[in-house]
């Protein structure tokens, strides 16, 4: 098969979809890898690590579109990229199209074959392409939340672990998912008097038993919800529901509950978010304010460490990336249960239940593209 890797295009998004480990493995297996070029430079690769390892290097964008088979990528295609996919070409890359209604359009109307890394799912409803990001996603959200709860950058202008003597800030973290746990995680370390939240008890009482004494757990509804958000000071939205949006579980009218300064940071702005007043920001203009509320809704958290981020996801992607290559994506979807939950569009069709429902389009069951 050919395998295309564009550079990724979408604002500060300095991740790759293939690695030259990757690429190395692809031609091992007999496949032809087009890079374009400075496309892995982001993330420290440069072009000439990915030439030894067997890639070809394309000057541009389009030419990487117009060979291969298979695109490999990061983040979904933005509009400037869309008049470049051929029909029947199959993409390979983080989609949300839940959120995202000109994406679904186009991705129906080129008529391509649309694998998404978030809808990937095992028999234990984990999401293994989704994890890795995840995971750093999490992690980064306190990290931004302690920088913007500093008062120069208009937050309430308290340290995240306090110091002797001072207490420390209160986060509230929506979600007891791969996210909430890693942001749980990195603010108990920090010190912070951390509230972890979820509607599935049992999930509770296992975070209940791995966290450590500053981490309290709470049943997740709005009742409680409301009660704790004029005396917290940062609040992570980590909710996610795969491959369609976001509940909300903070709405306008809250957000009048909160002191002034108190820092919003919605992960799962890229799935439509689970903050009412959430919109997608870059990490150029990370955040905005609401009745003196900061919000922080950057939609590619990780493109901002790819060094890491890059790594990470190409770990988790790369088997299946290979799976794909070697069968095509029909056989290694008929082949694979894990695959096939990754299906959602298909040669004009919406074959994945949630985007159908997102943006009321008739829903076709993977089945019958197979």
């Amino acid at each position: 098969m050919i395998i295309g890797v564009p550079k990724e295009i979408k604002n500060n998004e300095n991740r790759v979809g293939v690695t030259p480990a990757g690429v190395t493995e692809l031609v091992r297996n007999g496949h032809t890898v087009y890079v374009q070029a400075t496309a892995g430079e982001g993330s420290g690769f440069v072009d000439a690590e990915y030439e030894a390892a067997g890639a070809t290097i394309l000057p541009s964008i389009e030419e990487v579109y117009g060979i291969a088979d298979m695109i490999v990528k990061v983040k979904e295609p933005i509009e400037s990229e869309y008049n470049l996919v051929k029909d029947n070409q199959l993409l390979f890359t983080y989609f949300h199209f839940a959120s995202h209604e000109p994406l679904t359009a186009a991705m129906i109307e080129r008529n391509a074959v649309c694998l998404a890394y978030e809808t990937v799912e095992r028999a234990d409803r984990s999401l293994p392409l989704l994890v890795p990001m995840s995971e750093v996603a999490g992690r980064m959200a306190v990290q931004q939340g302690a920088k913007y709860l500093e008062k120069p950058l208009k937050g309430r202008g308290i340290l995240l672990g306090g110091v002797p003597g001072v207490r420390p800030a209160k986060v509230l973290i929506l979600g007891g998912g791969v996210v909430g746990t890693n942001a749980a995680k990195i603010a108990a370390g920090m010190g912070a008097d951390v509230t972890i939240m979820d509607t599935n008890l049992a999930r509770l009482r296992y975070l209940d038993d791995i966290m450590p004494a500053n981490v309290n757990t709470l049943m997740s509804n709005e009742y409680n919800v409301r009660q704790l958000l004029p005396t917290h000071d940062l609040i992570i939205g980590a909710v996610l529901i795969p491959g369609a949006k976001a509940p909300r579980l903070i709405t306008r009218d809250m957000l009048k509950d909160m002191r002034p300064g108190t820092v919003l940071v919605d992960v799962a702005v890229d799935q439509g978010g689970c903050i009412e007043t959430c919109k997608p920001t870059t990490h150029e203009n990370p955040t905005f304010i609401i009745d003196d509320v900061v919000h922080y809704c950057v939609a590619n958290m990780p493109g901002a460490v790819p060094y890491t981020s890059t790594q990470a996801l190409t770990n988790a992607t790369m088997p299946y990336v290979l799976m794909v290559a070697n069968k095509g994506w029909k056989q290694a979807c008929a082949d694979n249960a894990e695959l096939k939950k990754g299906l959602n569009v298909v040669n004009g069709k919406v074959v994945y239940a949630g985007v159908a429902e997102a943006f009321n389009l008739p829903y076709t069951p993977v089945e019958e593209v197979l």
